[in-house]
């Protein structure tokens, strides 16, 4: 049964490569790729059932027991990260097939979804911090094609700026892992976890700990590394937006995460209380460029800095009721972030246009679109009962029982600036005198959002089971923070 977890990175990666050979008939790349999606969704559904059942899942690739080996390793958390990137997937790639121009089909778009996928969950299943460098990079190569693939002037040249950015993080992430390998002579996470407990609190490590956070604070964009995500992610079409608003910044805040519970956990008081800062000043700068900005995507450009802050401040906080709202709230942001930018993309089909200014009285002539913007928007504000109130409310709650006032206040008042900016959009492109056209009010819109019902569906049920769903965060967090279990499960032997 371990062999399972080999599957959501090969099974991506086989069919990638066999859809080259298809890029010019364009029906058998969706029927293959649609097939495909569903059943990674199926695979990531089964393996997160028999890790909550079994415990630890890992494989040793090619026979090489860890800590000389390169282990992919399911956990509950690990399996959660799988199962959402599963449903963005399956929910942008059918949005895609309405929506995305057949000269990008015919030139290997579905073959680097796919690879980007690898990359993916990749990233959320390895054991070894080198392979983790491999994943990421796997997972940018793929973006940088998508990100480019068939763009205006403006697109490419905020694309050459992500390509920059990251190739620069890449190039630290490298120095890192170097200064790691030196201090503790090994790079499986599982026996990270081991020698620096041994070393203690050890200058150096805090050292290399700044340095990987600082790599992955540009890979999720938090404060003050965000500066490139916004134009980044506006050009691209709305599937390819949603993907990466959905799924590419987390991979980042995964990253953080496991690095620091299973590995940098040796000296808190430094290390959580930066990453503290660091989440305060990401959620509040984030949200004031939100407030600031009078276009559909960049306004959910910047909320996705500003929201990416309450991952992290959880972690800061860094007690088992914090960091289950950390991983609440990233489930319910990865859901309500992909939906809203697949929501951006109809806006954009109907009207002709992002900026708010120019668009109005969608409510009248596509009201089913409307509500269901409505919905996903004040889940992401957290108006009760969706799931970004019930993501929100144990972050705020840890803040006050830990005495964590400044962060908590902080939190609090980003959630109102996020509900101002959300009803700005409602307000400015849905309500008002109707500004696009009559042939623009008919286009029908209707198989579009069978492509995003789901995750407003999602949503609602994240508010309305919030018990079940917060029990099982816990336990996530529970693991997560008894490194001893994902240590025992990889060193076995």
């Amino acid at each position: 049964m371990n062999s399972l977890v080999i599957v959501p990175v090969v099974l991506p990666a086989i069919i990638g490569a066999i859809l080259i050979f298809f890029a010019r008939f364009q029906k058998v790349q969706r029927v293959i790729s649609a097939i495909t999606m569903i059943s990674l969704l199926i695979v990531s559904i089964w393996l997160a059932i028999e890790v909550y059942n079994n415990g630890i899942m890992t494989i040793a690739l090619g026979d090489w027991e860890a800590p000389y080996g390169i282990p992919l390793v399911a956990d509950m958390f690990a399996t959660v990260m799988l199962l959402l990137s599963a449903i963005v997937g399956v929910c942008c790639l059918f949005f895609a097939f309405r929506t995305i121009h057949p000269s990008r089909e015919k030139f290997y778009f579905y073959p680097f979804y796919f690879f980007l996928l690898v990359g993916v969950n990749g990233s959320f299943l390895t054991g070894d911090l080198f392979n983790l460098f491999v994943f990421f990079e796997v997972m940018l190569i793929a973006s940088y094609i998508l990100i480019v693939h068939g763009g205006s002037g403006y697109q490419l040249r905020e694309s050459f700026k992500y390509v920059v950015i990251n190739i620069f993080s890449s190039m630290f992430f490298l120095a890192g892992i170097a200064y790691l390998y030196a201090a503790t002579g090994t790079l499986n996470i599982a026996d990270l976890g081991v020698r620096v407990a041994e070393l203690g609190q050890d200058g150096v490590l805090n050292v290399v700990a700044v340095v990987l956070l600082f790599v992955f604070a540009m890979k999720g964009a938090l404060f003050p590394l965000y500066f490139w995500l916004p134009d980044s992610y506006t050009g691209p079409p709305a599937a390819i937006a949603a993907l990466f608003g959905g799924l590419l910044t987390k991979v980042g805040i995964y990253a953080i995460i496991r690095m620091f519970t299973v590995v940098f956990n040796h000296d808190p008081t430094f290390t959580h209380n930066l990453i503290l800062f660091v989440a305060g000043a990401t959620m509040f700068f984030g949200v004031l460029g939100a407030v600031a900005q009078f276009n559909f995507k960049r306004i959910l450009s910047y909320h996705i800095i500003s929201q990416v802050g309450y991952m992290v401040m959880g972690l800061g906080i860094f007690t088992p009721l914090a960091v289950a709202g950390a991983i609440y709230y990233i489930v319910h942001h990865i859901i309500v972030k992909t939906a809203l930018f697949l929501f951006a993309g109809i806006s954009e089909k109907i009207t002709g246009t992002n900026e708010l200014k120019q668009m109005g009285g969608l409510l009248k002539t596509h009201p089913a679109f409307a509500w269901l913007f409505f919905i996903t928007a004040i889940s992401l504000a957290g108006i009760p009962p969706l799931s970004g109130f019930f993501s929100k409310f144990p972050l705020i709650l840890s803040g006050m029982q830990e005495e964590r006032y400044l962060i908590t206040a902080v939190s609090l008042i980003v959630g109102l600036l996020t509900l101002y900016s959300m009803i700005k959009i409602f307000s400015y492109a849905f309500w008002g005198r109707q500004k696009h056209t009559e042939a623009q009010a008919k286009i029908k819109t209707g198989s579009l959002l069978v492509s995003i019902a789901p995750l407003v569906v999602l949503t609602i049920a994240l508010g309305l089971f919030a018990e079940p769903i917060f029990s099982y965060s816990l336990e996530i967090a529970e693991e997560l923070l008894e490194p001893s279990v994902y240590i025992e499960s990889v060193l076995e032997e």
